[in-house]
């Protein structure tokens, strides 16, 4: 496959796990607002602690959707170490999620419930960038890939190649 070639299939691979992340994340982002405005309507905990809750919920959906659809191609020998880096990198996306909606709301005075709702999502939107460089590269990682075609071809070449026939070949 030509150098050419091999970029047009690694591009069409990264433009179908975008949009597979993004069907996961789209998913997650309607629990985290759905449970976010749930908590905000019916109980009295505060605006960051009802959107931690909610991201939390978030979390556990997207890594289900993350492991089995996303990313269902990728290792699964390491069970324990992808569970404990998603959560490390989830809880990281949370931190920066959350951190938006609290300087918003704490360090600007930015409470309205429709204020609470744009920058709960500009923090979600934020966290998403983050978490997608995250789980990709040190999460779900890529199986190895298959030995080479170079070498196989090379020996082919080497086959194919005529051998001296007559008083030359001696």
């Amino acid at each position: 496959m030509s150098e050419r070639g091999a970029l047009r299939v690694r591009l069409d691979q990264l433009v179908r796990e975008i949009a597979k992340f993004g069907l996961v994340g789209g998913f997650g982002l309607l629990v985290n607002m759905a449970v976010f405005n749930l908590l905000r309507q019916t109980t009295d905990i505060p605006v960051v602690r009802a959107s931690l809750l909610a991201t939390v919920v978030a979390i556990a959906c997207n890594y289900v959707g993350f492991r089995y659809f996303t990313y269902r191609d990728r290792d699964k020998t390491g069970r324990t170490r992808e569970l404990t880096l998603f959560l490390v990198f989830s809880v990281v996306g949370l931190v920066i999620e959350n951190g938006v909606l609290y300087t918003a709301t704490y360090g600007f005075g930015w409470n309205t419930p429709l204020q609470n709702n744009f920058f709960k999502f500009f923090g979600i939107g934020v966290a998403t960038l983050f978490r997608f460089w995250s789980y990709r590269t040190w999460v779900f990682r890529a199986l190895p890939a298959p030995p080479a075609a170079p070498a196989v071809l090379e020996q082919r070449r080497h086959e194919d190649t005529p051998t001296p026939v007559g008083p030359a070949a001696r």
